[in-house]
Order: C-alpha cells, then sequence, then structure tokens
C-alpha cells in the first residue's frame, strides 16, 4: 500500500468487492445490479441523500415540487424485470393524457399512448392526412416500440462501426419493424435532424412544435444534424412510460435505494471521495476527503471500483491527472459538460390554467387534461429564437418572441402531490445558457430570476387568462445554479452532462477511448450519465455496463440476467 495510506486502521468490515462513488439513479443502479449477482458493495455518496436528480422537495408541507427530473423514462428498461423493483416499493401514476400545446389562435391537439381515440380525434380536426399517419403507427408499431428502444439505449455502444447499417437500431427496423421505416428512411437516416424527419411525415405544424420541443427538453436540439433518430427516440421514451412514480420521481430512487440495502449494500451519505487509490495500475479503493463524515477513511475494493459521477471528476479530481497517457487525459479536459442549462419555475395554484379557445373543452372533456403543454404551438420559430438567445447571443429569453415553455402538472393523475382544493404546476421549463457562458456572467440569471419568473407568467396568461396572481398561491424557483447547489452532479444546471450532439452520441460519448465503460485502469470503471446513452434516469448506463463486467468476467453471469439481443461481446476477459 502506498505511504500515505499504510497507517490508516482499515476494519474488516471495510473491504467490499466493489465501491460504487455516487448514489444517483446509475450508482444506485449498478449497485443494486452487483449486489443482486453476489458480490459484497459499498456505496459513497457525496450527500446527505442519495438519487441525485431524482429527488422531491415540500416547500410547503404537503406540496410535492420535482427540483430536476420530474417523467419516468426507464419503462423499456430491463432493470424494471432483473431488479423488480415492484417488490421495493414502486409505484406508478399513468397519464391518460401525456403532452398537449395551444396555438395564439385557440387551435389545440393533444398526445398519449392510452388516450390514443382522442389524440387522433383531436388531430383530425385540423389534418386528416397527420391523424391517419398517427393511427397507422401506432397500430403498426407499438407492439415493437419496448424492442425499439431497447434497441437504441439499452444496449452497449459499438466502438467498432463502420456503416449505420451494423448499429442495433438500424438492424432492429429492417428484421424487426420494416413498417418504421415509413417514418424513419435508413438510407439517410443518420444525417437528418428531428425537424427534417418530422418534416417528411406531418403537414401540421404544432403536432412538429411539440415532437421537436420535446426532443429539445429530453435530449438533442431538434434542428441539429444527424441527431433525428435520437431525437424521436426521446419522445418514444417518454411516451411509451406516460406517467411518473407515485408520489415523485425520488420515489423511484426509494425503490433502487430498498433494493440495495436488500441485496447488502452498504450506503455511506456524506461521505465525499477525495481519491481513487491506484497500485500498479489497478483501483484498489477509495479514500474519504477530509470534509466528509469520515475524513481520511480507507475503502478498499477487491473487485471493482466504479465511479458514477462524471467522467471529468473522476480523472482530474478523483485520479489528479494520473496513471493515465497525456493525450488521453488532454481529451478529457476538452470534454464540456455545459451543454444546456434549465430554468425551473414551481406555481402552487386554486385551479388548473383554463387555455383559450379549443383547448378549454378539450381539456376538459373526458379525462383529457394533459401533464404537459408547450406554448406556443403554432411554429417552431418559438423554439428556434429560443435557441439563438442560448446559444449564439448567450442570453436568457425575454423577447416575447422567443418565449417557449413546457408546463408541467402530475397532480391531475396523483393526488398524492398536493392537498385538495390545489394544483402544482411543476416543473415549468424554459432554456437559459450554462451559467459561465452568460454574457452578463455566471450570476446573471440568479439576479434576474423574478424578472424572468414574471415574464414566464405573463406568457402563460396570455393563453390561460386565470392565471391570474387571486389564482397563485406560491411561486418557486431553481435556476441553473441553484441546482448546481442542491446537487453537485448538475454542473451549470445541466441534467444532460455532455451536450447531445452528433459527436457526442454512440460511441463518441464522453471519447471513443471511454465509450464501452472501461478505463485505461484495471478495475476502474465509469458508470454516470457523461458516459452512453446519458441522463433520463433511464437505468440503462448500469444495465450496459453489467454486459462489459461479464464479458471482462468480473462478474458471474447470474440466471436471472439477460443481455441485449444486440450486444457484441469482447472477444478476451480482463479478468
Amino acid at each position: 500500500m502506498r505511504e500515505e495510506y499504510k497507517f490508516s486502521v482499515v476494519k474488516p468490515e471495510e473491504r467490499y468487492d466493489a465501491v460504487v462513488i455516487g448514489g444517483g439513479p446509475n450508482g444506485l443502479g449498478i449497485a443494486a445490479y452487483l449486489a443482486k449477482a453476489g458480490l459484497k458493495v459499498c456505496i459513497c455518496e457525496e450527500r446527505l441523500q442519495c438519487g441525485g436528480g431524482a429527488e422531491n422537495t415540500e416547500p410547503i408541507p404537503g406540496f410535492r415540487i420535482d427540483p430536476h427530473a420530474t417523467y419516468f423514462y426507464a419503462g423499456a428498461s430491463p432493470a424494471l424485470e432483473q431488479l423488480e423493483l415492484f417488490k421495493f416499493g414502486f409505484r406508478m401514476r399513468f397519464f391518460k393524457t401525456l403532452a398537449g400545446t395551444v396555438t395564439e389562435d385557440g387551435k389545440a391537439i393533444i398526445s398519449g399512448r392510452f388516450n390514443i381515440k382522442n389524440t387522433i380525434e383531436s388531430i383530425a380536426r385540423y389534418s386528416k392526412k397527420d391523424a391517419e399517419f398517427i393511427r397507422m403507427m401506432y397500430e403498426n408499431f407499438e407492439p415493437y416500440t419496448r424492442d425499439f428502444l431497447r434497441s437504441i439505449f439499452w444496449t452497449p455502444p459499438y466502438t467498432d462501426w463502420s456503416s449505420p447499417e451494423e448499429l442495433p437500431w438500424f438492424r432492429f427496423i429492417k428484421e424487426k419493424a420494416p413498417g418504421l421505416a415509413v417514418l424513419i428512411p435508413l438510407d439517410i437516416a443518420m444525417e437528418l435532424s428531428t425537424y427534417e424527419l418530422l418534416d417528411m411525415q406531418f403537414e401540421f405544424e404544432p403536432l412538429k412544435v411539440i415532437m421537436g420541443q420535446g426532443a429539445w427538453y429530453n435530449g438533442p436540439f431538434p434542428a441539429w444534424r444527424g441527431m433525428g433518430i435520437f431525437g424521436l427516440a426521446t419522445g418514444l421514451l417518454m411516451a411509451y412510460s406516460s406517467g411518473s412514480p407515485q408520489g415523485g420521481m425520488h420515489s423511484y430512487m426509494h425503490a433502487l435505494i430498498r433494493c440495495c440495502l436488500h441485496y447488502g449494500v452498504k450506503i455511506y451519505t456524506n461521505a465525499k471521495v477525495g481519491e481513487i487509490i491506484v497500485e500498479n495500475g489497478e483501483a484498489k479503493g477509495v479514500v474519504l476527503s477530509d470534509d466528509s463524515f469520515y475524513p481520511g477513511k480507507v475503502i478498499l475494493a477487491d473487485k471493482l471500483v466504479i465511479s458514477a459521477i462524471d467522467v471529468k471528476q473522476t480523472f482530474l479530481k478523483l485520479l489528479k491527472g494520473k496513471h493515465i497517457p497525456k493525450p488521453l487525459l488532454q481529451k478529457i479536459k476538452d470534454i464540456n459538460l455545459h451543454g444546456g442549462s434549465l430554468f425551473v419555475l414551481h406555481l402552487i395554484v386554486k385551479e388548473l390554467p383554463k387555455y383559450k379557445g379549443d383547448a378549454e373543452k378539450l381539456f376538459f372533456e373526458n379525462g383529457n387534461y394533459p401533464s404537459v403543454v408547450a406554448l406556443p404551438g403554432d411554429s417552431r420559430e418559438f423554439i428556434l429564437n429560443q435557441a439563438r438567445d442560448v446559444f449564439s447571443l448567450r442570453t436568457h429569453p425575454m423577447r416575447r418572441e422567443s418565449m417557449h415553455v413546457m408546463i408541467c402538472c402530475h397532480d391531475i393523475y396523483d393526488d398524492t402531490r398536493c392537498p385538495p382544493g390545489y394544483h402544482i404546476l411543476s416543473p415549468i421549463y424554459i432554456q437559459v445558457p450554462p451559467p459561465e457562458y452568460h454574457k452578463d456572467g455566471p450570476e446573471a440569471v440568479n439576479k434576474a430570476k423574478w424578472e424572468i419568473a414574471e415574464n414566464i407568467i405573463d406568457f402563460i396568461r396570455e393563453f390561460a387568462p386565470n392565471m391570474t396572481e387571486d389564482n397563485i398561491v406560491a411561486k418557486f424557483i431553481n435556476t441553473p445554479l441553484d441546482s448546481e447547489f442542491r446537487n453537485t452532479g448538475f454542473i451549470g444546471g445541466n441534467w444532460y452532462a455532455i451536450r447531445e450532439c452528433e459527436d457526442q452520441w454512440w460511441s463518441f460519448r464522453p471519447i471513443p477511448e471511454l465509450a464501452r465503460y472501461r478505463t485505461p485502469i484495471h478495475k476502474l470503471y465509469l458508470c454516470h450519465q457523461t458516459s452512453y446513452p446519458g441522463g433520463l434516469c433511464l437505468l440503462a448506463v448500469p444495465y450496459n455496463l453489467m454486459h462489459i463486467l461479464i464479458d471482462d468476467g468480473a462478474v458471474k453471469k447470474p440466471d436471472w440476467w439477460f443481455p441485449s439481443p444486440y450486444h457484441i461481446p469482447d472477444k478476451e476477459k480482463r479478468f
């Protein structure tokens, strides 16, 4: 053992098979997988609670708001079956109507997997062609949706491919769901943006607006080249689950934590890791930082150290830039973690927004009220203008022409969110620049946050006149800096963790040398949203990592484990 550790007292119970750094969704997920597979596992979490971005808070007792993650995107995840989370209290509330949009002249449509009849009827009022296409796609593709999503998100990335035809999703469409090629032209699919794909199939602009905004707020900006497949797929993730865990996203983490504890995982909170111990090119364990509850504590790992924190912090802080070749280190330094930032507003109201025009009747009849409403639905120009402000002008959107918001309300379908007689509009989103990129400095959004919030409320009021001050009981805000303060994993308030764009997707995430979760250090692996496929609390990174650990011989394949049918195992075991 190195000189600085040899005097540490290491009790027998502080030696584990695997140590996981970080207790967010990915850290909890891989810990549960490993412990169920028979390994002795320890989690070191910096914060006072586990769960990362999947948290809830009660600013007023009885009112639960979502500061970060709010929708459940993991409905197609194999982890739900393999970890049997329902046994540990996981419960879903499904939304009859997932989404809706309203135009300035009162046109309104809804969409929802569990409300397909009314979805088609709402679209048919404006475009019979689009309504028929939606009906055809639902009838022909619904049985294949889960496996299509698994071929994209729940398959380890390929690191050696020369043609899109070799990629899992391409093979899936060609072999299992050729009818989907009507929507996704395979010969040029890898070149198109989400908007280009939508323009090829739909004519009613509000339909394209709501799908495009869904792509941006869940992943890639819809006008970015080469991200059309991913943009549509993120929307399908949301549509396939069409719900949220009962009580909020943190109840999802509660189920994961219970699963971990059931299989014997030791969880330390307020246990910030200061360094990863490396000897002779092999990860041996971790040392807790001096400002943790257990300063200087050494926790040894006989088999694995898994970093469920971002790739830059892993190599630059915990490894202190050592143990890896300099060219690779420079690539890691060049990774940009400021891919996007959300300004989040929460409102407690006495009555739901009553949107004007066709929306009032459509939303309030037959239980059609959407869990999220995107405003305005008129034109993608509002989204493009907002992107111009954020990416090019590097300022927060304030002009009306740049206002495009998402207004979420889950208590319509989940009565545990707030007391009777009230509703929570949480979260209400707009995009803003990462703090360091704002032209007026990192504090600019914080200084203007109430002005931004009132601007958003005034804008919503144009579409829902009942959103008066008498209707609004309370207002809460978390800016990107606030989100980072609450959760250090949200660097600059960014849950994407690296921009979701063409050069940060597939085997390029986070960089090609690290795309399969391995590192140059033996027994050290990555398991964080900076790895493929990214955020959204999918339990995809842990599932994908298990393939690699089994390939490497670090974990014996359990009887309950089933891999992706598209996974290509590596030829040589590393253990």
